[in-house]
């Protein structure tokens, strides 16, 4: 059994997830919509197997077996690694118990802001990202981690890259460790461009890169994989690049910090979406509008798919030790129109609840995770080796020679992509709210940015026109104009 897989830590069952849903309704946002049947499941015989007794072995009299924290992540690789991990490297170290909620993307996103919005003990520490960590911390939701970071020199605060640092902050507090950063970029096979005499450029436009996808398409391998999941950071975040560097917004920025006129209806916004849905009818993979992330990581390592535009974060699993198509990659920033740049900026990050029960426990399992420590042990002990460490959080990372060996074929052009990421000014227009590239840093974008994403992935998958799907959002996106966010 491969050690990503064995998850020794416990997995919570359905009901914990069930109870976060139930929370009150006190919270400024929407509820959460039931878990997904993925995201609730029983785990399997693999997944809730005995510990090694490696991993298992009583924790010395030093430390106390009687502490446990709820831990809500979101089901991707770099997540479902550590905790695999965790009871070896934490618990037996510590005697904390670690009770991992693995949860969608979406599912996740919608519990935890219910949860943590409405003042729930669900959780001790959660999962969230850029979009969350500053608003939530203005919203008074969060710790301030500096309390406790600034405090640990063995934490290594100043290691933080500062453009990740800042993300995660709101009025100099820090309110999210990262424990994975990321921008955006093309990844593609060069073997399959090569064979049909194509060269990508480094610094690709949409309109390259969407040749390219045509003319390498074919039945055995789709010219590019795209998300086309609903879901305002599924569908939403790579499609939001491209809103803005075809020179549209969601809303104009209003006055005294509102939300101004909704954008939905401009040409540019039509012209944008209408080349996305294109792009997936004529060369995008299969089944496309129920794609996100993780199916695109399929799509590519089973040769499926020739190319991909999605997080940068996707290099680590493609290169990695056990991977198919290992060292038949190559890639490109992230493909622009009318802007210089245009990939996102993102972090995964941890954070702790105002109203966690046992906050310096949390604290703890937070400075393990997103710390200097396990970046220098993990990689010896992932399947996929040292390209699969969580990367583009801590400078000290890419002074790491095993790293540096493992990852040569990206971390570069990695780094890069984050530093060019146009935080400041992503598109064309001023917009409203805290920073942000792929979403609008006001809250109502999480509500509209989901609705809106269904009825783009409703046209995605030919149920109902782009001219309609455009129609019902501009509807959705107008109801907000002149709120404060």
């Amino acid at each position: 059994m491969t050690r990503t897989r064995k998850i020794t830590a416990t997995l919570l069952a359905a009901g914990l997830v069930a109870a976060a849903c139930g929370s009150d309704d006190d919270a400024d946002e929407a509820p959460a919509d039931e878990p997904t049947e993925e995201a609730t499941e029983e785990p399997t015989e693999e997944a809730t197997e005995e510990p090694s007794e490696e991993a298992t072995d009583e924790p010395s009299e030093e430390v106390d077996a009687d502490r446990s924290i709820n831990v809500a992540i979101v089901g991707n690789p770099q997540m479902e690694d550590i905790a695999s991990l965790t009871p070896e490297l934490f618990t037996a170290e510590t005697g904390i118990e670690v009770n991992y909620v693995i949860l969608e993307e979406q599912t996740l996103r919608e519990i935890v802001t219910r949860d943590v919005g409405a003042g729930g003990q669900q959780f001790d520490v959660v999962m969230i990202g850029m979009f969350e960590a500053p608003q939530f911390g203005r919203n008074g939701w969060l710790v301030d981690l500096n309390q406790y970071a600034e405090a640990d020199e063995e934490y290594m605060l100043d290691d933080i890259i500062p453009a990740v640092r800042d993300g995660l902050s709101y009025e100099g507090g820090l309110y999210a460790a990262p424990f994975y950063a990321e921008s955006s970029f093309v990844m593609y096979r060069e073997d399959v461009l090569e064979e049909a005499g194509i060269e990508m450029p480094r610094e690709p436009t949409w309109d390259e890169v969407a040749e390219i996808a045509r003319t390498i398409d074919s039945d055995e391998m789709s010219g590019i994989c795209l998300r086309g999941k609903p879901g305002w950071g599924d569908l939403g975040g790579p499609l939001g690049t491209v809103i803005n560097t075809f020179g549209a917004t969601w809303w104009l920025a209003g006055e005294d910090d509102t939300i101004g006129e909704s954008q939905v209806d401009q040409p540019e916004f039509a012209e944008a979406v209408n080349f996305w849905v294109d792009l997936l009818a004529d060369a995008g993979q299969e089944d496309a509008a129920n794609a996100s992330y993780n199916e695109c990581t399929q799509q590519m390592l089973n040769s499926n798919s020739a190319m991909w535009y999605d997080a940068t974060v996707a290099a680590a699993n493609l290169e990695a030790d056990d991977s198919p198509i290992k060292g038949k990659l190559g890639y490109a920033l992230a493909p622009t129109k009318l802007t210089d740049s245009s990939g996102w900026l993102w972090a995964w990050a941890l954070a702790i609840p105002e109203n966690a029960p046992d906050k310096d426990t949390a604290w703890e399992y937070v400075r393990w995770a997103t710390g200097p420590e396990y970046l220098a042990v993990a990689g010896d002990l992932l399947d996929g080796g040292w390209a699969t460490v969580p990367p583009g959080t801590r400078a000290s990372l890419y002074e790491n020679p095993k790293y540096q060996e493992a990852a040569a074929s990206f971390a570069d052009i990695y780094l890069e992509a984050m530093q060019k990421a146009p935080i400041d000014m992503p598109g064309l227009q001023e917009r409203p709210g805290l920073p942000g590239i792929q979403f609008v840093g006001v809250g109502q974008f999480q509500d509209v940015g989901t609705a809106c994403t269904e009825q783009i992935s409703a046209a995605i998958a030919g149920n109902i026109s782009v001219d309609d799907a455009l129609v019902a959002c501009q509807e959705i996106a107008s109801a907000v104009e002149g709120e404060a966010w």
